[in-house]
């Protein structure tokens, strides 16, 4: 059993998706606490001036797991994403592709928790148009105490994973060998190696929201993210 265990972002990378990939279940980790200006709230579009933060107004408190966060909805946040990434892809050549989704989400949605929406972009991207199929969990569903890695592997022992998927950052304050201790082997992700493609805009950029990746290739995308190393 391939484990991988992260919060729910907003329309996140490739690498992000390239994990879900990688696992036979995918556990969003939204008990812990949010962090605001992160990438539970916000990510990057490339546009014709540059690169373009899309943030969720959330408020500041921190104080929250990310599951009880809010969405300040008394900002048009929807109608401002919506037009900038409008503005920057209607070009793009599967631009069409994906605009009923693209309006579902941000003209037909009220979204009122975050990890709500996050988690309802990330599933669909990941069945729909990335054809993986990875089993999505909530850790809630799953018995855990303590905190930090405490925590954390009294979760995987509960989910019964051999196989723990991690991103290279957590290298520095993960404890492996307290993992390996408990039968769970830990693999880090690679992130390295990604093929570029064509983008509507200079300097070419990986650290973008998917949304690039599938406005500019469309079915072509698992390529761009995990297909590339089986050639």
């Amino acid at each position: 059993m391939k484990v991988a265990v992260l919060q729910s972002n907003y329309i996140p990378w490739k690498g992000y998706f390239d994990i879900i990939h990688d696992v036979d279940l995918f556990v969003f980790y939204d008990e812990v606490q949010y962090t605001k200006n992160d990438w539970r709230n916000r990510n990057r579009i490339e546009t014709e001036t540059g690169l373009k933060w899309l943030t969720i107004p959330c408020g500041y408190d921190i104080k929250r797991k990310i599951y009880e966060v809010k969405i300040k909805n008394e900002i048009p946040w929807q109608m401002e994403h919506y037009k900038s990434i409008v503005s920057s892809y209607q070009k793009a050549p599967f631009f069409n592709k994906y605009k009923d989704f693209l309006a579902y989400v941000y003209l037909d949605c009220r979204w009122e928790y975050l990890y709500k929406l996050n988690r309802y972009v990330i599933e669909t991207i990941s069945n729909e148009f990335l054809g993986i199929n990875t089993l999505f969990k909530d850790s809630r569903e799953f018995a855990s105490q303590g905190i930090k890695d405490e925590k954390l592997i009294s979760l995987l022992k509960s989910i019964k994973c051999d196989t723990y998927i991690s991103g290279p950052a957590a290298k520095d304050y993960m404890d492996v060998q307290r993992y390996n201790g408990c039968g769970i082997d830990v693999i880090w992700k690679d992130y390295s190696g990604y093929p570029a493609y064509s983008q509507r805009f200079e300097p070419f950029n990986h650290q973008v929201s998917i949304l690039d990746l599938l406005f500019n290739t469309g079915d072509d995308a698992p390529y761009y993210i995990w297909g590339w190393r089986e050639k």
